[in-house]
């Protein structure tokens, strides 16, 4: 395993894009894992009205309906621009679980977990609805969805990434939960909103190329 990179301070703002090049993104991707169960206090539940649900025979609408809500501030346009048989076919599988957590009756964020990887079962997305952030829900799910990941049969480790495109607090909050990076990735990308992927209007604190403005 990689030495561990330094606990990152807690930001109190969303932060401005790195320099890139125009109509492109630079961001930097940590990799993390955890090779055995934490052992921790349990975490009481959320005190409004809750329930955490598994998506059984999710539909790519629904999925949509969670991907597009839960990560539209922070730019995730991957699954917004895959086709929809190859997303079926994804969240289709019955090594993918999605669990999806309600708070009064309407969704309140969801964790995907992936298991395809034979002993491996990697948090693919995980997430709240705008509305639900700040709230104390994001840990409280975190532990969930990492006893969920681990209650699986010949799990040996658990992973999962983030990018400086998450929620400020996303690294801090995999770390607590027991999370070790293992290595970064730079990369730089169109900005997904000029592609296409995505509303021009959408997260509007990261600042996009204008074209006309620029001229």
């Amino acid at each position: 395993m990689a030495e561990p990179i330094p606990f990152p301070r807690p930001r109190e703002a969303v932060p401005s894009l790195p320099a890139a090049a125009p109509g492109m993104i630079r961001t930097t991707i940590t990799y993390l894992e955890m090779t055995e169960k934490p052992s921790r206090t349990f975490r009481p539940p959320p005190p409004e009205k809750s329930a955490l649900l598994r998506a059984e025979r999710c539909t790519v609408s629904y999925y949509r309906y969670l991907y597009d809500t839960v990560g539209g501030p922070w730019l995730w346009w991957f699954r917004r621009a895959m086709p929809e048989q190859e997303l079926a076919a994804i969240i289709g599988d019955e090594r993918v679980e999605i669990f999806v957590l309600y708070v009064g009756g309407v969704p309140a964020g969801y964790a995907e977990i992936d298991r395809r990887v034979e002993g491996t079962a990697n948090l693919a997305y995980f997430g709240l609805v705008p509305d639900f952030i700040g709230h104390g829900l994001g840990p409280w799910l975190l532990d969930w969805a990492v006893d969920a990941a681990w209650a699986g049969a010949g799990v040996t480790r658990v992973t999962v990434n983030t990018c400086t495109l998450d929620h400020p607090k996303a690294l801090m909050m995999y770390q607590r939960a027991g999370f070790q990076p293992v290595r970064q990735e730079e990369k730089e990308e169109p900005d997904p909103r000029l592609a296409g992927h995505l509303p021009r209007g959408i997260a509007p604190t990261y600042p996009w190329w204008n074209r006309e403005q620029s001229g």
